[in-house]
């Protein structure tokens, strides 16, 4: 009875705190995490020979682990934790995979390993401490740099289908004018109404199944941990947790954060549980968001930072309901025309692009560091296997030493 309690409070509040524009926050979130790489997730599954029952499986994983990952601690700190999947550790998975020709039992646990590593560096707070040495400013650039490629690519769409793209930016723009807090809400249901008389759905996609989990017992190799696991770990840390924790500082809610901020090193403690709980199940790497997590930390979640949590449990809650149905709304999500995800994603992060490249230039000291921080992220280069995000916190920090070093000469 004791416990009920608080967590009956905990539920009232998050209706009492949840509105339209969270809610639909939460779902752009899914939408464009989802579908900008649902399908490379399926061919690392397909790399390691999966079966379609095993592909499924995977989705129920991945589906389960976000999901909890984000809303529980949502819910609980009052804060947007958002979680998702390393797409850039499925794209080496699937690269590894085909060249080494391992088996599934082999990726399990390649990715059981990886999720050590993952939960050490949070346990011992390494992680943390590596990033808190990282300027405000440097970090700023960093998350500006990875969200400006869906802003460019918002407009690019507007090659192949320029009539959406227009109708898109008008409705945001008389959106933010008028309705500046349903201004996303409004835009996303205009292009789904506008797609979907036009036939531009693919409906035939939508298959109605429950996912099922199959459990895959792990086989333990030093070719496998080696091929697979170091390389998953590193690009998983050095690509997806870092912007992410950029992510949460420049949304407010870093260690400077009145009420402490987010604890970091805890929540990718949890990830790397998570992760090595399912990964029999096809979990291969749970982590912190940038890109989604800037959807639901940004102003047009919620006017209040303290209530944009509710777009993080929203959020979740999709991914769980992925989970339980699999293929039905992969089937779903996958259904809308890319330029219509492109276009909302890149929108829904006009203002944490924003936001980001004025922390960033902000402190003279720091601007020429910054913008070659933003400039080398937003460029996308990849060297041995790391994305432009890594370096560009790398070239960044040498930019910015190298100028300290000249001031303190001088």
């Amino acid at each position: 009875m004791g416990f009920a309690q608080p967590c009956q409070n905990l539920h009232m509040q998050f209706f009492r705190d949840l509105n339209l524009s969270a809610f639909t926050a939460g779902f752009v979130a899914v939408l464009v995490g989802f579908t900008s790489s649902v399908a490379i997730v399926f061919q690392a599954a397909q790399a390691f020979n999966a079966t379609p029952e095993q592909i499924s499986s995977w989705m129920w994983a991945l589906g389960w682990g976000m999901g909890l990952c984000s809303a529980i601690p949502s819910l609980w700190l009052k804060q947007p934790v958002m979680v998702a999947w390393s797409t850039p550790g499925a794209a080496v998975l699937a690269t590894a995979g085909l060249a080494g020709g391992f088996s599934m039992g082999e990726a399990v646990a390649a990715f059981m390993v990886s999720a050590a590593l993952i939960t050490l560096f949070g346990v011992t707070g390494w992680f943390e401490k590596v990033m808190n040495r990282i300027p405000l400013a440097i970090a700023s650039a960093l998350l500006a740099g990875v969200l400006a490629r869906f802003g460019l690519q918002a407009f690019a769409a507007a090659q192949t289908a320029l009539p959406l793209v227009l109708l898109m930016l008008a409705i945001y723009l008389l959106g933010k004018r008028f309705m500046p807090r349903y201004a996303v809400v409004l835009t996303l249901f205009g292009a789904i109404v506008f797609v979907a008389a036009r036939g531009e759905m693919a409906w035939t996609a939508m298959n109605f199944s429950f996912a099922m989990p199959v459990f895959v017992a792990p086989q333990f190799t030093l070719a496998a941990i080696v091929s697979l696991a170091l390389p998953l770990f590193v690009v998983t840390m050095a690509s997806q947790n870092l912007p992410g924790v950029a992510a949460i500082r420049a949304a407010g809610y870093g260690p400077d954060a009145p009420d402490g901020g987010i604890p970091v090193s805890k929540v990718i403690t949890l990830t790397g549980l998570a992760t090595l709980l399912l990964a029999p199940f096809g979990a291969f790497a749970l982590n912190l968001s940038a890109i989604t997590a800037a959807i639901c930390m940004g102003p047009e979640a919620h006017e209040d930072p303290r209530k944009r949590y509710t777009a993080a449990v929203a959020c979740g809650a999709i991914y769980v309901v992925i989970g339980i149905f699999g293929a039905a709304v992969t089937g779903l999500l996958t259904a809308f025309p890319k330029e219509l995800v492109v276009a909302i994603a890149g929108l829904a992060l006009l203002g944490t692009i924003g936001s980001g490249l004025a922390l960033a230039v902000r402190d003279e000291s720091h601007r020429e560091a910054a913008l070659i921080t933003f400039l080398v992220t937003l460029s996308g280069v990849a060297i041995a296997g790391i994305g432009s995000a890594f370096w560009g916190v790398v070239a960044g920090a040498i930019a910015l030493f190298v100028q300290q070093y000249r001031q303190r000469a001088a």
